[in-house]
């Protein structure tokens, strides 16, 4: 039975892999996106002379990669990048239980039995 829980946990872990590459990827490029249009924006002079809001529709890469960072956000790309690890977490947090653990491919890791005296 241990084997078999084991092999399906890797299993589910290693699925998780590529869908979470992508997340990071994503997350990676919409965050550069941001803070580059975040710098432009700051360096521009005009963005001390004008309103905010027009300051905004000035610099819209900037507008629209922050949209899209929050809107991420917002859909839960922060817990879909750290999905493998929530599930790892889980299970060791349930394994604890019967003196067992996992890393964070999924291998069971079996702890010695405590000494009662």
């Amino acid at each position: 039975d241990l084997k078999a829980f084991e092999r399906r946990l890797t299993e589910y872990i290693a699925c998780l892999q590529p869908a979470t590459g992508r997340w990071r990827t994503i997350l990676i490029v919409v965050s550069v996106c941001t803070a580059t249009g975040a710098w432009n924006w700051l360096i521009d002079p005009e963005t001390q002379k004008v309103s905010f809001f027009t300051s905004l529709w000035n610099h819209p890469f900037f507008t629209i990669s922050c949209i899209t960072l929050i809107g991420l956000f917002f859909a839960g790309i922060h817990k879909r990048v750290v999905a493998p690890s929530i599930i790892a977490a889980r299970c060791r947090t349930v394994l604890a239980e019967y003196n067992m653990s996992c890393d964070d491919t999924g291998k069971l890791i079996l702890k010695p039995r405590p000494h009662v005296q």
